[in-house]
């Protein structure tokens, strides 16, 4: 299956020309395109040989639209058009359902869509862009030449000429501060990534407008608390709902299992639902390296799923980051992505398509990672919202500290000017929509690290082998619920995301739902100074990189000495600067 994009603006001719350089087919200007039968568009199309799950063009009523569309309730849609008086027959697909949703019923109607979308729509000269509410569908936009240009895949606004595009250092700070873009920048200067929850209209004349269809609300109820069974129960509810919309009807289902409350609550939920085989799938770094095989092994024999280990060695790391980061649109510094594309692969060598798992129980419920800003709000004695918005970036950890030794002098020079990484979590980091500190660092996680860093790895790594990746734990009304359930009820005492594992309590053993909370130990300083060693000291200390004149040699060697900072978190800190380093090869940057 392949991405898709689209062109518009005053001139039809203009905008199919340029369509045809991003998909890299033949310029078919002045000449009615075969995909259109009325011959009005042609603006919109697939783009071939990426991996995607794009369908389309489809045109309703003079609009055209192409996109990447899988809807979880779609009866309720459809009764929603025949309510409205425009009943379509049962067996439209995704994508014009979306499409005749938004033209019938506007912003409601996208509202009323749950699942994993992004859509351009060719309206007139305007392009009219659509993601969905959590952000599990990617679309990036530019514009050139008097014209809006839209895709799936950043390569193929790469390739668009008009564009001239190069180098967004900015973005380059950003990365190196999150291990992710966390807005709507790329590191493609002028290519700009459209938001989540949002319909977005491009115009001829080159203005924005923005709407905003979704967004999470502190819901708290004003009228006394419900006994916090209550709020478990409701949950349990959802989650139910959730897992079950995203079962594939008739086939076998992977999950992904880590051995953690989260993806073992969705094992549980996939097992007692589902009326198909279930697939789990777990990591190992090695016999020597400390994993969570016995609690993975432990829900697997409680749910009795057909179970298997992967055991990824660093050899293996080595010999595919590059190609796994060339898979990305925007770089991802977490080094699980080789581990998680090789599951993908073999999910899809099982012959399964779709992939269940337990990622957004930390950003939605309150995970631990959480705990170092709340310290912080207890200590701090400034009260100004910028110095929590700077201690949200120092919570990191990555290299956001490290920028003055890190970048080189003339990099330095060149972002002076720029506006700070900053400004991508303090609106969310005051008084708002959200009143209580904790449903502010959650709204900042969801709309961040959640958008831009979670389900866009899932996608990218995942489409690649066919297969979808589904997280029901991002389920639109699951995370209303987690705005509407007092913050205490999230982090309980000392006990994170309380609510939740009380959910599924009965559905798991104890030892999961009480065990304390560790997370992947990925061996990241045993593989830069072991299979991966020669590559990256090749790659980051190598001509190429001196050239681009981005990052100090002197540092990073430091740091390959494992020098330079107070903890030993020198690996971390390579990694993302290896990884920036490869993006950059692989968009020939």
């Amino acid at each position: 299956m392949p991405r898709c994009c689209a062109c518009a603006g005053p001139d039809a001719d203009r905008a199919r020309s340029h369509l045809s350089a991003l998909t890299g087919t033949p310029d078919r200007t002045g000449a009615p395109d075969p995909a259109d039968a009325a011959g009005r568009g042609g603006q919109a199309a697939l783009v071939h040989g990426e991996p995607g799950f794009a369908t389309g063009p489809f045109t309703v009523d003079g609009a055209t639209a192409v996109g990447e569309v899988t809807l979880h309730n779609r009866p309720e849609l459809l009764d929603a058009l025949a309510t409205a008086g425009s009943p379509v027959p049962a067996a439209c697909p995704d994508g014009e359902l979306l499409l005749r949703l938004w033209l019938r019923l506007g912003a409601d109607g996208v509202r009323r869509a749950d699942g994993m979308f992004a859509l351009a729509v060719v309206d007139g000269p305007d392009l009219v862009l659509i993601r969905d509410h959590t952000g599990a569908r990617t679309l990036f936009y530019a514009r050139a030449d008097g014209c809006w240009a839209a895709s799936t895949s950043l390569r193929a606004l790469r390739r668009w000429p008009a564009l001239g595009t190069g180098l967004n250092l900015a973005a380059v700070r950003s990365f190196l501060t999150f291990a992710y873009l966390p807005g709507e920048e790329t590191l493609l200067r002028g290519v700009h990534e459209a938001l989540p929850g949002r319909i977005l209209r491009l115009a001829a004349d080159g203005s924005t407008h923005q709407d905003p269809y979704w967004e999470p609300a502190e819901l708290l109820a004003e009228d006394g608390l419900l006994p916090p069974a209550g709020y478990a129960r409701e949950l349990r509810a959802l989650l139910e709902r959730a897992t079950g919309r995203r079962l594939p009807a008739g086939e076998a289902v992977a999950v992904l299992l880590s051995g953690g409350v989260d993806s073992s609550l969705v094992t549980a939920l996939a097992a007692r639902l589902h009326d198909r085989p279930v697939h789990t799938y777990s990591i190992s770094f090695g016999d020597r390296l400390p994993n969570e095989l016995g609690y993975s092994g432990l829900v697997a024999g409680h749910c009795g799923t057909t179970h298997r280990v992967l055991t990824v060695s660093g050899e293996e790391v080595a010999a595919r980051l590059a190609d796994t980061v060339a898979l990305l649109d925007s770089p991802v510094g977490d080094p699980l992505t080789v581990p998680n594309l090789m599951l993908a692969e073999a999910v899809a060598g099982d012959g399964i398509t779709v992939s269940l798992n337990g990622e957004g129980g930390d950003p939605v419920f309150g995970g631990p990672k959480n705990l170092p800003m709340l310290v912080h709000e207890m200590h701090r004695d400034d009260p100004d919202p910028e110095a929590r918005a700077e201690a949200y970036l120092r919570s990191y950890r990555k290299c956001y500290e490290d920028l003055p030794r890190l970048l080189t002098p003339a990099a330095l020079r060149a972002l002076a000017g720029e506006p700070q990484p900053r400004r991508f979590v303090a609106p969310y980091l005051r008084p708002g929509p959200m009143h209580t500190l904790l449903n502010q660092l959650l709204h900042c996680n969801l709309r961040t690290k959640g958008a831009h860093h979670i389900l866009t790895k899932v996608e990218r790594l995942t489409a690649s082998q066919g297969v979808q990746g589904r997280s029901p734990l991002f389920d639109r009304h699951v995370v209303d619920h987690a705005f509407a359930t007092p913050p205490t009820l999230k982090l309980h005492g000392t006990v994170e995301k309380w609510v939740l594992k009380e959910a599924v309590r009965d559905l798991l053993p104890a030892a999961v739902v009480d065990r304390p909370k560790s997370g992947m130990r990925v061996p990241v300083q045993q593989w830069l100074h072991g299979p991966l060693r020669d590559l990256s000291g090749d790659l980051l200390l190598g001509r190429a990189s001196r050239e681009r004149g981005l990052v100090r040699p002197d540092t990073v060697r430091t740091w390959m000495r494992r020098e330079g900072t107070l903890l030993p978190r020198q690996g971390g800190k390579l990694w993302l600067v290896l990884t920036l380093e490869l993006w950059l090869r692989a968009y020939d940057l």
